[in-house]
């Protein structure tokens, strides 16, 4: 029986297993959203809330704890500085874990783990962009340049005749 045993084992060693969570938990923190599989989601949320709460207690202690797990110093700075401010007020629950697909090779459950709140600043990131790309297209227009639209652009590629640059496959027998 089970009891009292808290984690999976995810098919791995140990070691292996000690491995792959500090990796993912390395690539969570620092690009704030990954996929992965559904087991292994699920414990990498635990490893990644601990991480967030060592940023938050600050102190030269909790950063070398820090250090142990994860495997890059810039991330380690990110966690204690940015990270730690963003969740300076909040109790616990700093991931998400969202079922989104299954796997085509090996039809396993995938699921999107991001840190709570990213989705804000990658909302503003994108809105941000996309007022900037809008600006410089209308300047482009303005001055004759190409057309902003990106649809209008591919579609009179089509009209001249234009491939995708791909050569012509050969058929079987032919010489």
């Amino acid at each position: 029986m089970r009891h009292r045993n808290y984690g999976g084992k995810l098919g791995r060693t140990s070691a292996h297993r000690k491995a792959l969570l500090r990796n993912l938990v390395t690539a969570l923190l620092d690009h704030e959203r990954i996929e992965t599989t559904d087991g292994k989601a699920r414990e990498l949320r635990r490893v990644a809330d601990r991480m967030i709460t060592l940023g938050k207690r600050g102190d030269l202690h909790a950063r070398r704890q820090a250090l142990a797990v994860i495997r890059s110093r810039e991330v380690t700075g990110k966690v204690f500085g940015d990270l730690a401010e963003r969740f300076r007020s909040r109790p616990g629950g700093y991931t998400r874990v969202l079922k989104a697909r299954t796997r085509v090779g090996d039809a396993a459950p995938l699921s999107i783990v991001e840190l709570v709140g990213s989705e804000a600043q990658a909302a503003k990131a994108t809105k941000g962009a996309k007022a900037a790309g809008a600006a410089s297209g209308a300047k482009k227009a303005a001055k004759g340049g190409k057309p902003a639209a990106g649809a209008a652009k591919s579609s009179a590629g089509k009209a001249e005749g234009k491939t995708s640059g791909r050569a012509p496959r050969k058929k079987a027998g032919a010489e």
